[in-house]
């Protein structure tokens, strides 16, 4: 959360802004995402919380309940999945544009941040929510990467080596798809939004 700042001033900018310059950002901005991370656990609480039991519960109850038939069962489980999956999404990208614009627009109010996250995703509905889609199939391409080449138990000398060499390959490609998933958004609303001067 500290260095989230840091590191979207520095994507915004395109350009270097050194150590002193990195971690200003992270300091001015890590009070204002403290708070907005207080808004979106409330928000994802809520979801995995009284919505995820509604939904599999009440609702899922009373749609399946005089069902004969398996498959049409298991179609109503997967629809609540998804449409659990695609609430958790919006909330997802209406914070990670609310810190983009937070940063890239200096603003001091979250909750402001947090509407023109929600106006900026309402216009822009199909390319926002295309690039999450996007970044989100690269993520699942190196989970299956990983599980194709990850050792498994046992072993020694060689093997612990190997072992370690791929889960530290595997941290790192993680980082990087979380950093590419910053800097394409924060690219895209920039040039959405008439930022681009700011940014290369």
């Amino acid at each position: 959360l500290f260095l989230w700042g840091g590191i979207l001033d520095r994507y915004a900018r395109g350009r270097a802004t050194r150590p002193h310059g990195f971690f200003a950002a992270c300091g001015v901005f890590f009070f204002r995402f403290l708070r907005l991370g207080v808004v979106a656990a409330v928000f994802y609480w809520l979801l995995l919380g009284p919505v995820h039991g509604w939904l599999f519960g009440r609702l899922l109850d009373r749609l399946t309940r005089d069902v004969t038939v398996e498959r049409v069962a298991f179609a109503w489980r997967i629809g609540c999945y998804v449409a659990l999956g695609a609430a958790i999404v919006a909330v997802n990208l209406v914070v990670d544009y609310a810190k983009i614009r937070a940063v890239v627009e200096d603003r001091r109010s979250m909750g402001g941040a947090v509407l023109a996250s929600v106006r900026f995703l309402a216009r822009h509905p199909v390319g926002a929510g295309g690039l999450y889609l996007f970044n989100g199939l690269v993520f699942l391409l190196v989970l299956a990467l990983y599980a194709l080449v990850a050792p498994g138990a046992g072993g020694g000398g060689p093997a612990i080596w190997h072992g370690f060499l791929v889960g530290q390959a595997y941290v790192f490609a993680r980082l990087l798809v979380r950093l590419s998933f910053a800097a394409s958004q924060t690219c895209y609303f920039q040039t959405r939004l008439a930022h681009a001067g700011y940014a290369a």
